[in-house]
């Protein structure tokens, strides 16, 4: 049973950039790296994933892996083009702007609540 998206970024206090239709999507733990090969072999369906990359193959791995959502740390910006493809394919990318410790701390917590 996992966590409601919509619920997760107003509790969390999380910026939506893409995908606002799909914030009922649940999330059911999280995965942290900045490799895509990485996430490519270890990342489950239904994680939200946390990582630095704002590229746009972060849309393609996210759909491809059918993850909840990216979450996008550390105040890096993410390019309208990025964000456009991640609303065509149907991802969600959420901005903590914290560091990627502080995120996957405060994500842990919240999950497992």
């Amino acid at each position: 049973m996992g966590t409601s998206l919509n619920k997760l970024k107003e509790e969390l206090r999380y910026e939506c950039l893409s995908g606002k239709e799909w914030l009922g999507t649940t999330a059911d733990g999280a995965y942290v790296s900045d490799l895509l090969s990485d996430v490519m072999g270890k990342a489950q369906p239904g994680m939200l994933w946390i990582t630095s990359q704002v590229h746009r193959n972060i849309v393609a791995v996210a759909s491809l892996k059918e993850l909840s959502a990216i979450i996008v740390i550390n105040e890096r910006k993410v390019d309208q083009e990025v964000l456009e493809q991640a609303d065509s394919e149907g991802v969600v990318i959420l901005a903590s702007g914290k560091p990627a410790f502080e995120t996957a701390g405060e994500l842990y917590r919240y999950l497992i609540r």
